[in-house]
């Protein structure tokens, strides 16, 4: 994590109390538009597909989207033994020779506005899954939330677990009235025909795919946004490259109160928090990825700041303690 965006983490509290103290037209932030619905929660208490928690005034909710249990590849981890991951994820009580990962986008209420951050693997998954994975229209359904009301859905990263969620099974777009805001960097590499161009025949020509056919859905009208300044009032971007050119985690904050939004810094936390020098499959640029965990996990132990995980075990939240001197454990908060 550069000065800059250390600088922005610390900042964020600042950030969120300042908010706190504007008026309600100092607060949009995207320029989406204000739903009077979204000052409050639309449903209480918890669920089995949904758990809700406070950050300040802000109110997180974790929605499930559910989970894939796959086959251990030979190359899940590309600097480890097959048979030294399996353990892992055996010990983490896995199925012995699979890996199971689960997906958990939010959705956040804040300064008037209901934020979606990142949409899960989507209705046409659910159907195509068997029920198993593309669920969180379903819990956010349960949760009370109606998409319709949805202000804003920022996007972390173009994988499909993250933005095949913006459409239907029938390929419409399911957030009708919200502004869909995409990180800068990430925008231009993937909508890049050169970079396309480059990638046919490789492990992410179907990425580049998938992310032209979500947006071409959309008009190809997200609205892109820069890092370490707020898309929406208490939500600040920051650059965590590596898994993705512009991958991004998110610092919500309100009054002294922050979390820190990990995205996919790291995937399973048994696996990857635990060793953060395993290298996994999906991580663009690894090395770069490593540097980033070891990074961020260090600000998060060090600041003690809580983490939301998009990959962790539901409700996929807790706190990073140093485990020795170069790994990490998982202390779960709910």
């Amino acid at each position: 994590m550069n000065d800059m965006t250390r600088r922005t983490v610390l900042a964020a509290a600042a950030l969120g109390a300042a908010g706190a103290a504007l008026p309600a037209s100092a607060q949009q932030g995207s320029g989406a538009a204000s739903s009077p619905a979204a000052a409050s929660s639309a449903a209480s208490g918890q669920a089995p597909g949904f758990h809700r928690y406070k950050v300040g005034s802000i109110e997180v909710t974790v929605v499930a989207d559910g989970a894939r249990t796959f086959p251990m590849p030979d190359n899940f981890v590309v600097n480890v033994p097959k048979e030294q991951v399996a353990a892992a994820a055996t010990g983490a009580g896995m199925e012995a020779g699979k890996m199971t990962i689960v997906f958990n986008p939010l959705v956040v209420s804040t300064g008037g506005k209901l934020v979606v951050i990142d949409t899960g693997n989507g209705p046409a998954a659910f159907q195509q899954s068997n029920g198993a994975v593309g669920r969180f229209h379903t819990n956010l359904a349960a949760a009370g939330i109606d998409p319709a009301k949805v202000d804003a859905v920022v996007i972390s990263h173009f994988h499909g677990d993250h933005i095949n969620g913006l459409l239907g099974a029938d390929g419409k777009p399911l957030y009708p009235n919200a502004e869909v805001l995409v990180p800068q960097t990430e925008w231009a590499f993937w909508m890049d025909d050169a970079n396309m161009g480059r990638a046919a025949g490789g492990p992410t020509e179907g990425n580049f795919k998938n992310a032209r056919r979500v947006f071409d859905g959309l008009g190809r009208k997200p609205t892109p946004y820069v890092h370490d300044k707020e898309v929406v009032g208490g939500i600040t971007p920051i650059a965590t490259p590596g898994h993705t050119p512009g991958h991004t985690s998110f610092v919500l904050a309100s009054g002294n109160d922050r979390v820190l939004v990990q995205s996919d810094v790291t995937n399973h936390p048994a696996l990857f928090l635990r060793n953060p020098g395993w290298r996994i499959m999906y991580d663009m640029d690894a090395a770069q990825a490593e540097a980033t965990r070891r990074r961020v996990f260090d600000m998060a132990a060090a600041e003690k700041m809580r983490l939301q995980g998009f990959h962790f075990p539901f409700p996929a939240s807790g706190f990073v303690e140093k485990d020795g001197a170069d790994n990490y454990r998982l202390v779960v908060v709910t």
